[in-house]
């Protein structure tokens, strides 16, 4: 028998070092899909002043994605199933490529918003066809780790985003550049993802591996979910309505309220007023937009950890939605400085993912997991195209950014009744949710 922890070389299938190898490109498939998605947030103000546009229309750069990331959902599942996970990837990835690359080069909205209709298309697909490649390589092995690290790599993405799209635009002469940056990550991605097709493939006799379980949605299986995923599927639903949304023109906020700047007043070479952003993480909007982010890559792991060890899923979705209410009134009705409230919403974003997500197979049975996230994730998608939309319409008509944040604190409400119910269910269904 091989020992995979002495056998061959790096370029050895059957080394633990190939398999680390593998995890590396996997990870950086979906980091251009989380750069040029929050880029526009990042850009958001110089955007509207450079194409004359609303913020309504920046919303709807983000609904326009959504949209395409619902129906995406519904076929993404059966073509990883027929063509496997390399084609597959293959394909969501140039869709990202393409998506980008229009956005980068529109002469005018109506392009824009057909590349972020294209991008959207292929984006969350790929994220789906990461999870079955990470269960491919991973099954029985380093599963979660795998997951997390990924995560982590395209949380990165969202933090460069944030902190350096202004810096990118100030620095080169306008938000196109940003545009352009965000097209050369997915790039560097697809390139990635060039390179884990070569690794497989050499893999894939040796190893004799089979494509993890994809999201595939099957209509028929859904009038089988239990209450407690309903209730789960609406908090993921307001839950995140509230986070995405919000940090979407959260840079323009922050800007037009406090009088904080897009960026760091250091001057100096690109790099280092790149360097300088992140320094000053909480005196420019882009640092301060990015609290919530960077909150989940550090603290998520050992949110991950402490949910496997104490249980209590349902109530710590309780906590995290009671915390997402009054850190959006604070930011609404007051002009208190917004680090603190979103220091408060970052650890709402650590509690409730952690606790929900993994909560989904312990309410739905084996075989129907994967129709259970693709149908959690489509209705997800939902309220990232509606709300997006409508926060930029509030502001417009109000004036101020008091109405939306209102909203956002009113969806914590529901998030907060559906979790009541939650811990209610789940009391009749065995307590599952509570157990470690």
């Amino acid at each position: 028998m091989i020992d995979e922890n002495t056998s061959g070389s790096l370029v050895d299938p059957l080394s633990k070092i190939y398999r680390y190898i593998i995890l590396a490109f996997v990870s950086l498939l979906t980091l251009g899909c989380y750069f040029a998605y929050d880029i526009i947030g990042g850009i958001a103000d110089s955007l509207m002043k450079s194409m004359g546009a609303k913020e309504s229309e920046v919303g709807s750069m983000y609904t326009m994605y959504s949209v395409a990331a619902i129906l995406a959902v519904f076929i993404s599942g059966f073509l990883i199933d027929r063509l496997g996970t390399r084609k597959a990837s293959m394909i969501f990835s140039t869709l990202v490529f393409i998506g980008a690359a229009i956005v980068a080069f529109a002469p005018s909205l109506t392009i824009l918003y057909v590349g972020r209709f294209i991008f959207g298309a292929g984006s969350e697909p790929l994220v789906v066809v990461q999870s079955a490649i990470l269960a491919r390589w991973f099954k029985g092995k380093e599963l979660a780790l795998s997951f997390g690290i990924s995560l982590t790599v395209s949380r990165i993405g969202t933090l460069f985003a944030l902190n350096t799209g202004e810096v990118i635009a100030g620095h080169f002469g306008g938000p196109r550049y940003a545009l352009i940056a965000a097209m050369l990550v997915c790039l560097l991605s697809l390139m990635a993802n060039v390179v884990y097709i070569l690794l497989d493939r050499r893999g894939e006799k040796l190893l004799g591996l089979k494509d993890g379980s994809s999201d595939k949605i099957e209509l028929g299986k859904i009038k089988l979910f239990k209450p407690t995923f309903w209730y789960i599927t609406i908090m993921c639903l307001t839950f995140y309505s509230a986070i995405f949304p919000f940090t979407a023109l959260s840079l323009k906020f922050f800007g037009e309220k406090w009088g904080i700047p897009p960026v760091s007043a250091e001057s100096g070479s690109f790099l280092y007023k790149v360097f300088s952003n992140f320094i000053h993480m909480f005196s420019t909007t882009g640092g301060i937009s990015s609290i919530i982010i960077f909150a989940s890559m550090v603290l998520a792991p050992f949110a991950g950890k402490m949910v496997d060890k104490i249980g209590k899923r349902a109530t710590l979705m309780v906590f995290g939605s009671l915390l997402m209410i009054p850190s959006h009134l604070v930011l609404g009705i007051t002009h208190f400085y917004p680090v603190v409230p979103m220091i408060v919403l970052g650890a709402a974003f650590v509690l409730v993912p952690a606790a929900m997500w993994p909560s989904v197979p312990l309410v739905v049975e084996k075989e129907r997991v994967g129709t259970a996230f693709g149908v959690m994730t489509a209705i997800q998608n939902i309220g990232l195209a509606l709300f997006p939309m409508l926060n930029g319409k509030l502001r417009e008509i109000t004036g101020t950014y008091t109405a939306s944040q209102v909203m956002f604190s009113s969806l914590g409400v529901i998030a907060l009744i559906f979790a009541f119910l939650l811990l209610k269910a789940n009391k009749k269904e065995g307590d599952i949710l509570e157990k470690p």
